[in-house]
C-alpha cells in the first residue's frame, strides 16, 4: 500500500519569511550549506547526548558523522546525518512554523527595510537556517527518522506556501535533506553547487571546526569517501592558530546569526578545576532580547561532548546576549539544569566568566570607542538590569556603563567621566528620570541646574527608574536626583550671605505656605518654596524615598496595588504669580476664587512634567473662567 501524502500549509509567517528568502535578499548565498551542516552537527549532539542518558536507547552511534552528496545529471545536493532524527510532529513543528517570539514585529521591520543590506540585518537578527536552503533550490525534499522510532517521514516542499508529509518506513536513522538545485546564474551569485569541488571550499570555508566528520566521496567510482574537515574543537586549539575569520564562522555556527560579532573572547582554566571557554558578543541585539520567552545562555560541553545549548547557569540574565562555548574537564555527562544550578564549579566558572566579559567591555570603552558605543546602544538597557541583583559586580558594570547627560546633546558620557567634570565642592551626582530627553531638559527642575552650570544625567530607559534608588553611589559619590527631595546647590559662602534674606523670605510666605497646604491637602503633602526654580512658577517634587511617579505607574500596570503617594509643591518666590497670590491671600483670605488659583497653579505644575490630571475637565473649566475674565 502507498503510504498517505497530506497536503500542509505553511504558518502565515513562514510563508512570508520563505517568500522573502527565496527572492534573493543574499549576495552570499553559499551560506545555505553552512545552515544545513550546523543543524546536522546539532542533530549529531543530540543523539550523543540522549545516548548517554537513556542506556536503553534504540539507536547505532557507532560512525555518527555527517555526509555531503552530489548528483550533477540530476541537479541534487543532498545533506545527511545520522543523528537523533524528527517525529511527523516536530518537523511539522520545526519546519511548517516559526516557533519565535516576535515573529510579526521582525517581518514588518523586514517590510518596512528598503534595501537589500537593511533586510539582511534583520534575517541575520532572526536566524532562519532551514528556510536559506529555497535561496538556491526549487524543491527542497527531507526524509527524517527519529532514533529509537520504527517509522520515518517524507517532507517536501518548493516554498510556495504549502509542503506535503507522508510516512515512510524503511528510512534510515537521522536526516537526509534534498535540494533540487536552481539553475546556476553566477550574475546572481548562484553557483553549481553539484560541483564537489565548490562543496568542498564552502566546507572548508564555513564548517571547518564542526567536530563531526564532514564526508564526501572520493574521485573515481571506487574511492571512499573522504572527510573535509578538519574537526578541532576552536577552543581547544592555541589563539595563534585560529583566524578571526574561522572565529566568526564558528560564532555563526553556535548563535544562528548572519554577521559577525563584536568582540571575541577566550578564556582557559588550569588547575583545580580545568575548562575552556569561547564567547562572543553580537554586534547587534537579537529580537527577542527583552522577551521573556527568550532562551539564553552558552553551550556547555564536557570533554568535548555537547551536554546542552542554553546554559542558563553559566550566564547572567542581564548578559544573556552573550553566545559562545564552554568546555569543563570535570563535571559529569549526565548533568541536569537542575544539578548544574546548585554546582560550585559551575558557580566559580560563571563568575570568572562575567568578570572576563565586563573587562572586556571596560577595555573596548578606551581602546575602541566606536566599537564600544555599538555594544551599549544594542545591549546597554541589558546590563543594567545587573545593577540591581549582581552586588558583586555592580561597581564593573558602573564603569562601564553610558548614559545621556546635559553635558553633551548627543554624545552619552560615563560616570567616570562625570565625576571628572563636577564642580569644586558638589557632592553628589545629579540625575533626572523620565519618559524622553526633551521631557526631562524642558522639566522646571532643570532649571537653576541649568542656571548655575551643573551636569544632569538624562536617564529614559524604564530600567534606570529601578536602579537608581538601589544604587548609593559611584567613586564615592551619591547619586541624586533633581526631582526629588530638597536641592542645595549653593556654597558655604553664599548660604552664609543670603542667610538673613532666605529667614525674611520664609517668613513672608509662611502663611500662604500654610494656607496652600490646607487648600491642596487632597492632593499635596506639603507646600514649601522652591530653590530649583528660576523661570517656572511651581514645581512637583517627590519626598526622599518616595516612588517616581513613572515607577508607580510601571507597579500599578503591572497589577500592584498601591497607596495613593502624595508629592510635594514647591513655589518660586521670585515669581509674579507666586508673589501675586501671596499678596492676594494677604489683602483678601476669604476669597475663594484665590483656591481657584491654587489649583491652577498645582495642576500647571503637573502638566509641566508630563503627569496627568486627575480631573482635566475642571482644569480646563477653571482656566477658561480665568481667561475669559482678561479679555
Amino acid at each position: 500500500m502507498t503510504a498517505p501524502i497530506e497536503t500542509l500549509e505553511f504558518q502565515s509567517e513562514a510563508r512570508q519569511l520563505l517568500q522573502l528568502m527565496i527572492h534573493s535578499i543574499y549576495s552570499n548565498k553559499d551560506t545555505f550549506l553552512r545552515e544545513l551542516v550546523s543543524n546536522a552537527s546539532d542533530a549529531l549532539d543530540k543523539l550523543r547526548l540522549e545516548s548517554y542518558r537513556d542506556k536503553d536507547l534504540e539507536a547505532d552511534t557507532s560512525d555518527l558523522h555527517i555526509a555531503i552528496e552530489t548528483d550533477p545529471e540530476a541537479r541534487t545536493l543532498t545533506v545527511r546525518d545520522n543523528g537523533i532524527g524528527m517525529t511527523r510532529e516536530e518537523v511539522v513543528a520545526l519546519i511548517g512554523t516559526i516557533a519565535k517570539s516576535g515573529t510579526a514585529d521582525f517581518l514588518t521591520k523586514l517590510k518596512e527595510a528598503k534595501d537589500a543590506a537593511a533586510s539582511q540585518d534583520l534575517i541575520g537578527q532572526f536566524g532562519v537556517g532551514f528556510y536559506a536552503s529555497f535561496m538556491v533550490a526549487d524543491k527542497v525534499t527531507l526524509v527524517t527518522r527519529r532514533a529509537g522510532t520504527a517509522e520515518g517521514v517524507r517532507w517536501e516542499s518548493t516554498g510556495e506556501g504549502t509542503y506535503t508529509i507522508q510516512p515512510v518506513e524503511d528510512a534510515p536513522q537521522g536526516t537526509a535533506v534534498t535540494l533540487h538545485l536552481k539553475p546556476e546564474d553566477t550574475e546572481d551569485h548562484l553557483y553549481d553547487y553539484t560541483s564537489a569541488a565548490k562543496i568542498r571550499e564552502i566546507v572548508k570555508k564555513y564548517s571547518d571546526f564542526i567536530t563531526w566528520p564532514i564526508r564526501m566521496a572520493g574521485e573515481g567510482e571506487a574511492a571512499e569517501a573522504e572527510t573535509v574537515n578538519s574537526m578541532k574543537a576552536l577552543w581547544a586549539r592555541s589563539s595563534s592558530e585560529v583566524t578571526e575569520d574561522e572565529y566568526h564562522e564558528f560564532y555563526k555556527h553556535v548563535s544562528h546569526d548572519w554577521q559577525d560579532p563584536l568582540e571575541t573572547i577566550r578564556l582557559q582554566a588550569e588547575g583545580t578545576f580545568e575548562y575552556q571557554a569561547l564567547l562572543f558578543l553580537p554586534s547587534h541585539a537579537p529580537m527577542d532580547l527583552f522577551l521573556r520567552e527568550r532562551k539564553r545562555g552558552v553551550q556547555l560541553y564536557v570533554k568535548r561532548v555537547f551536554i546542552m545549548d542554553d546554559c542558563e547557569s553559566l550566564v547572567p540574565e542581564y548578559l544573556r546576549f552573550v553566545k559562545g562555548v564552554v568546555d569543563a574537564q570535570d563535571l559529569s555527562l549526565n548533568v541536569s539544569r537542575e544539578i548544574l544550578q546548585q554546582d560550585r564549579q559551575i558557580q566559580l566558572i560563571r563568575r570568572r566568566l562575567v568578570k572576563k566579559v565586563l573587562s572586556t567591555v571596560k577595555t573596548m570603552m578606551t581602546a575602541d570607542a566606536e566599537k564600544y558605543a555599538t555594544f551599549w546602544r544594542e545591549f546597554g538597557r541589558a546590563v543594567k538590569e545587573g545593577l540591581l541583583d549582581d552586588f558583586e559586580n555592580r561597581e564593573a558594570i558602573l564603569e562601564i556603563s553610558s548614559f545621556a547627560s546635559t553635558h553633551d546633546a548627543e554624545k552619552p558620557t560615563s560616570l567616570r567621566d562625570y565625576v571628572s567634570r563636577m564642580k569644586e565642592g558638589q557632592e553628589h551626582i545629579y540625575f533626572m528620570t523620565g519618559e524622553s530627553r526633551s521631557a526631562i531638559e524642558n522639566s522646571p527642575h532643570m532649571e537653576a541646574f541649568r542656571a548655575k552650570g551643573f551636569e544632569v544625567l538624562v536617564l529614559t530607559d524604564p530600567i534606570d527608574e529601578m536602579w537608581v534608588d538601589s544604587v548609593p553611589g559611584f567613586d564615592g559619590k551619591q547619586f541624586q536626583s533633581i526631582a526629588k527631595g530638597q536641592v542645595d546647590l549653593e556654597s558655604e559662602e553664599d548660604k552664609k550671605a543670603t542667610e538673613v534674606a532666605r529667614e525674611q523670605q520664609n517668613k513672608d510666605f509662611e502663611s500662604l505656605l500654610t494656607w496652600m497646604g490646607t487648600a491642596l491637602g487632597e492632593t499635596v503633602k506639603e507646600v514649601r518654596l522652591s530653590s530649583r526654580l528660576t523661570t517656572s512658577p511651581a514645581c512637583i517634587v517627590g519626598d526622599t524615598h518616595d516612588l517616581t511617579p513613572t515607577l508607580e505607574k510601571m507597579y500599578r500596570a503591572m497589577g500592584q496595588e498601591l497607596p495613593p503617594i502624595k508629592r510635594i509643591l514647591e513655589l518660586n518666590p521670585e515669581h509674579g504669580l507666586v508673589t501675586g497670590l501671596r499678596e492676594a491671600h494677604a489683602s483678601r483670605p476669604d476669597d475663594e476664587g484665590l483656591a481657584e488659583t491654587a489649583e491652577l497653579l498645582y495642576g500647571m505644575a503637573l502638566l509641566a512634567e508630563g503627569g496627568e490630571l486627575a480631573d482635566p475637565s475642571r482644569f480646563i473649566k477653571l482656566l477658561s473662567g480665568r481667561l475669559e475674565k482678561t479679555l
